[in-house]
């Protein structure tokens, strides 16, 4: 297990990792559950009712200006347009991460068994990624907001990491792309001042995803089993990797412009966000907890994370 040390290292521990649950059983009970709640967000949402004026995109407290004086200058009419775009932008970052999660999945079932529970829901998982980045790109175009996409060095790093992730690396950036989202969209679905949209949205995406991380652990538990140190820290700094890209691109700075700020202030503010760090600590602790259980917390990746306030 991962243990931090005074000098704010981490230094791995021996221990001995418990063999993973019977997987076939696991995989029934999440196609069972998906046989029972499964949404199509196309009837579930109505795309058609008007956006109130006063509504944010996210609870005001998961903004990146929240708590910054930059924020307590702004009009209310900014700071609505400003959750509105910061919402588009994240969920623009789930669709590309999604489209990418595919097709590791794909990948990784070639040719396996298609009798096997491990497989159906595999392909589960897929249809259920195809709905929720077509439900994200509906929601953007309500909110009127642009495609926002990463940064092209970022973007390639993505096409690297879905060509050549295997295994628990794979399944490993899939977790952490859900984790982190889960625990955001779990406050904005109970957003009384937050718009129905991103309510809906988020709801669907929360039930549904949370069946995915369950397999993305099981998966991880499994190919993990029995590995050595080496394997754990070559999987420890990929996984790491593929979090500092997710969490970099989560909110494109051209939100600011969007909501008439001044972009390099809003950007320097946001970076020295001493709130903003300790939500992204929050939604991330469940998922810390996980990868050091596992062997999955080394010094590098624990800097990875440092960098991205997820520790």
């Amino acid at each position: 297990m991962a243990r931090t040390g005074a000098a704010g290292t981490t230094e791995q521990t021996e221990r001995v990792h418990p063999e993973p649950a019977d997987g076939e059983e696991v995989y029934r009970r999440l196609l069972d559950s998906s046989a029972r709640l499964s949404y199509d967000p196309s009837v579930e949402i109505d795309w058609d009712a008007p956006l109130p004026e006063e509504h944010y995109g996210l609870n005001p407290e998961w903004s990146t200006l929240y708590g910054t004086r930059l924020w307590d200058e702004m009009t209310e009419r900014q700071r609505v347009t400003l959750t509105r775009h910061e919402v588009c932008s994240i969920m623009s970052t789930g669709i590309w991460f999604e489209m990418i999660l595919q097709q590791m999945v794909l990948r990784d079932q070639y040719l396996k068994n298609p009798g096997n529970a491990e497989f159906r829901f595999a392909l589960t998982e897929i249809a259920d990624e195809c709905r929720h980045s077509i439900m994200f790109a509906r929601a953007c175009e309500k909110m009127g907001a642009p495609a926002y996409r990463p940064k092209r060095v970022l973007a390639e790093a993505g096409r690297l990491f879905k060509a050549t992730a295997r295994g628990e690396m794979a399944y490993g950036g899939i977790l952490v792309a859900e984790e982190v989202l889960d625990v955001m969209q779990r406050d904005w679905m109970r957003g009384e001042n937050v718009l129905d949209i991103v309510r809906g949205t988020s709801r669907i995406h929360v039930v549904e995803e949370s069946r995915h991380m369950k397999f993305a652990r099981q998966e991880i538990r499994e190919r993990l089993y029995g590995a050595g140190p080496l394997r754990r820290r070559l999987a420890a700094g990929g996984i790491a990797t593929a979090a500092f890209v997710i969490v970099s691109s989560m909110v494109n700075k051209g939100v600011y412009a969007a909501a008439g700020l001044d972009p390099a202030r809003a950007i320097a503010e946001a970076r020295a966000n001493q709130h903003r760090k300790a939500m992204m600590r929050t939604s991330s602790a469940h998922l810390m907890a996980f990868l050091a259980d596992n062997g999955l917390l080394t010094d590098r990746a624990v800097a990875l994370y440092r960098r991205v306030d997820m520790l």
